[in-house]
């Protein structure tokens, strides 16, 4: 995202960086550690290979996940969360805990 097109309220600035839901899966994956593409897609059931290499390179340009190239055949790439991405394991910790709790409110209802 490049610096001229931020918002005002930084609320939004996170929102624009986690707009899909695939993103936020991603980067919850990430933050038990670097994976590979297949290790990914192995535990997002119904995302798509289209949908995850979007969220990948997405993430990748905001600077929230690196991308390493091993110069060997086959191609092998890993991705792990930028101390940037890492920053983002709260927020992703607090949708958890609410996610809990709400469902553990509907249940009681």
């Amino acid at each position: 995202m490049e610096i001229t097109n931020m918002l005002e309220c930084p609320v939004e600035v996170t929102l624009s960086l986690l707009t899909s839901k695939w993103k936020i899966m991603v980067i919850r994956e990430l933050l038990t550690g670097t994976k590979r593409f297949s290790e990914i897609k192995r535990v997002l059931p119904g995302v798509t290979q289209k949908m995850l290499t979007q969220s990948l390179r997405g993430l990748e340009e905001d600077g929230l996940i690196e991308r390493k190239i091993y110069p060997v055949v086959p191609p092998k790439v890993e991705y792990k969360l930028s101390p940037l991405g890492l920053s983002l394991g709260p927020v992703i910790e607090s949708m958890r805990t609410f996610g809990n709790t709400y469902r553990e409110s509907i249940k009681a209802s």
